[in-house]
């Protein structure tokens, strides 16, 4: 094991697209850190991982508790002391059939809670690891339903509002950020998953295929955007 590896950390990653996302990262020469809030299944997953041979490792951590959020960073800094790429991969999906202003308002909170504040309070405690190198990569894995003109239409109102103010968050934090610490939002499309369900076209192998590009963006890469499949999206 080399301790001059890159380490990268993936939240919501003991399944779809968050385990393909360390699976891949791991493929590629990095130290990657498994977080999950459900210490079995996450256990479990980074352990189909290093027996295969790759540098993966599990850390629990609940994006919604910030107390949660602070072990696991102490956990890391103890452990590797560094962290170079971190993903926000871990959110939720819960009004499918609701209407947003009749749906009870804990769907709101709840999906807030977790795709808004939770990579808000992330990327507030990780970020003092990559200040100490005056160097990182985040992406926060959003999606095209948080584009302003996708509020104009009915439907899942809870989970848009979320990724339209997590790509304000990401365009906020990039215009504070110094050194080279990249910031950046990606859709990963529809992806056979859990949380998009069987019919989506698109592989979790697809998605992370996709997202990946972003960390390993040298000093002159993106800051602050949004993009799916290499491409810019107007937001």
């Amino acid at each position: 094991m080399s301790h001059n590896k890159q380490v990268a950390l993936v939240t919501g990653a003991n399944r779809g697209i968050g385990f393909e996302l360390v699976k891949q990262l791991a493929l590629n020469g990095f130290r990657v850190i498994l977080a999950s809030r459900d210490l079995e299944k996450g256990y479990e997953a980074a352990q189909r991982l290093e027996q295969s041979g790759l540098d993966v490792t599990f850390v629990q951590m609940d994006v919604d508790d910030q107390d949660s959020i602070r072990q696991a960073s102490l956990t890391v800094n103890e452990t590797f002391g560094r962290l170079d790429v971190l993903i926000n991969n871990a959110g939720v999906y819960l009004d499918e059939n609701e209407l947003f202003m009749t749906m009870d308002p804990s769907i709101l909170e709840k999906t807030m809670s977790t795709n808004f504040f939770g990579v808000y309070h992330v990327i507030r405690t990780f970020i003092p690891l990559m200040k100490k190198r005056s160097f990182g990569r985040i992406i926060n894995i959003s999606s095209e339903y948080g584009v302003m003109n996708e509020m104009s239409e009915r439907g899942v109102g809870a989970y848009k509002l979320s990724k339209l103010a997590l790509n304000a968050l990401t365009r906020l934090a990039a215009a504070e950020i110094q050194g080279d610490i990249k910031i950046n939002a990606v859709c990963p499309g529809w992806v056979s998953s859990d949380m998009g369900g069987p019919a989506a076209p698109r592989t979790p192998k697809q998605a992370a295929e996709s997202i990946l590009w972003l960390a390993t963006i040298g000093p002159e890469g993106p800051q602050g955007g949004f993009f799916r499949d290499g491409k810019a999206i107007d937001w």
